[in-house]
């Protein structure tokens, strides 16, 4: 079954499948399934063609995939354009909900380890 350009794994239950397309979680997915009347411990592969459309009407109506990450990117763009404080964490790939940055702060920097013991080998001497 595709949504939104999305193939969704046929051997998860319908809930946690349709949280593969972006922009629908776990809520999301719960509340539509509970709309449509469809159980939530059904397959994909269990839906019948009726049953499909009416899954991918419903989520067509939320922004989804390629509109919802255009909409991301707009939003820090014009936080980089208008140089907030979150722009410029943004352009400076730092964190910008207020974390500190001494430590933990790998996932925004790229896992970059830039300490004397940062895993280099020493060379030998012959």
């Amino acid at each position: 079954m595709r949504i939104s350009g999305i193939t969704l794994p046929e051997n998860k239950r319908l809930e946690i499948a349709l949280t593969a397309v972006y922009g629908v979680g776990r809520p999301r997915a719960k509340m539509i399934i509970k709309k449509l009347g469809l159980n939530e411990g059904m397959r994909t592969t269990e839906l019948t063609p009726d049953q499909e459309n009416l899954i991918r009407r419903e989520i067509e109506l939320f922004k989804t995939e390629g509109d919802l990450k255009r909409e991301h990117q707009q939003n820090i763009k014009r936080l980089k354009d208008i140089k907030s404080y979150r722009g410029t964490r943004h352009i400076k790939h730092l964190p910008a909900r207020g974390q500190r940055t001494k430590t933990n702060s790998r996932t925004v920097r790229g896992n970059v380890r830039r300490t004397m013991g940062s895993g280099r080998r020493k060379t030998e001497k012959t």
